[in-house]
């Protein structure tokens, strides 16, 4: 079978063989497993279920806008960069972790939030996204449309502390960022399913280890709202879409609101914070990615306790499909590459 044809019998509900399964490395992991391997093709090398991300393009003479004048007089460390929202990403000294510094930390108006040079991307190039997933399927490969986030942007752009200070004190300030990436979001997902690509990818951390970050009337005024329009919109484009969604963390409480909203892959479901076996008992029709855990298993296990955990999620998880089994989150330089390929191998043999 082509990983388009187990992709599909998964969300289908039947077992593929072998089942599909993910992982994903920071840049040390991956350069030492690149070197243990003897190539740069892991996803190949391991048979990792790898589809193909399309996006929309920047016109031809696309400038970004300058957001080195929201850093203006000030000194940022060697190595700092500035990414595509205008976050500037300074290194924190440990392994690949990065301090974001907010480019609307100090803002002291809603005009400076309503002024900020956020691209919607409504007038990116589109037209070779359909190509594209044509050319993915003809491979048997799945093709994805990766959106992003909303919440996890508005703070990274705002400041976390004074993001979640909006929310309360000030909600149309956080509002008006929301709106922004709502709308680039909105045009994505319509690119997206015009193009028919198999499923989106979306995501905000909105819990702890414990609980939700926030109240239930809360998130759904901010976040569940703008998500359910963007997911409604790319249906009306494209209905059998699916959506795949991300959330560290315990979000039990919000499962079978985001399931009502349309989501139909669920991220990365955290051993740590729910009981994957729970979650497949009381949804089954929804489909399970993740649950490895990378706090634990992968890198404190053996590798007869990592087969032994993997056996187990693929029984309770996934014997009548709908899983698509991975580690929960990156495999950070503490995981031992044996345990790695301890995991490749009981997810091969099923």
């Amino acid at each position: 079978m082509t990983e388009l044809e187990r992709f599909r019998a998964t969300l289908a509900g039947e077992r593929s063989e072998p089942i599909l399964y993910t992982a994903s490395f920071t840049p040390d992991f991956r350069r030492r497993l690149a070197a243990h391997a003897g190539t740069e093709d892991l996803d190949g090398h391991y048979g990792l279920f790898s589809p193909v991300r399309v996006a929309p393009r920047p016109p031809e003479g696309y400038h970004p806008p300058d957001y080195s004048v929201y850093y203006a007089g000030e000194e940022l460390p060697e190595g700092t960069t500035i990414n595509s929202d205008g976050v500037a990403m300074i290194p924190a000294g440990f392994y690949h972790f990065s301090r974001h510094h907010s480019p609307l930390r100090n803002a002291r108006t809603l005009k400076q939030l309503e002024a900020y040079p956020l691209d919607d991307e409504s007038d990116w190039l589109t037209d070779h996204m359909a190509q594209q997933v044509a050319e993915a399927h003809r491979n048997g490969k799945v093709a994805v449309g990766s959106i992003g986030h909303m919440y996890e942007t508005a703070w990274q752009i705002r400041g976390y502390e004074a993001f979640l200070i909006d929310l309360i004190d000030r909600p149309a300030w956080a509002e008006c960022l929301l709106e922004k990436l709502f709308a680039r979001n909105l045009n994505r997902a319509r690119a997206a399913a015009r193009a028919g690509v198999d499923y989106l990818l979306c995501g905000d951390d909105v819990a702890n280890q414990k609980d939700m970050m926030f109240s239930l009337p809360m998130w759904r005024r901010f976040m569940r709202c703008r998500w359910e329009k963007v997911w409604s919109a790319a249906r009306e484009i494209k209905p059998d879409i699916e959506i795949w969604y991300h959330s560290d963390g315990n979000i039990q409480a919000i499962i079978p609101e985001l399931i009502e909203a349309g989501v139909t892959i669920l991220n990365p479901i955290q051993p740590e914070c729910m009981d994957p076996a729970v979650v497949r008992q009381k949804y089954p029709a929804l489909v399970l990615h993740g649950t490895i855990g990378t706090q634990s298993t992968m890198p404190w296990a053996t590798p007869d306790e990592v087969r032994r955990v993997v056996r187990s999620r693929i029984q309770t998880c996934g014997a009548a499909g709908r899983l698509i089994l991975g580690p929960t989150h990156v495999l950070e330089p503490e995981v031992p590459i044996a345990n790695f390929e301890a995991y490749v191998e009981a997810a091969r043999a099923g």
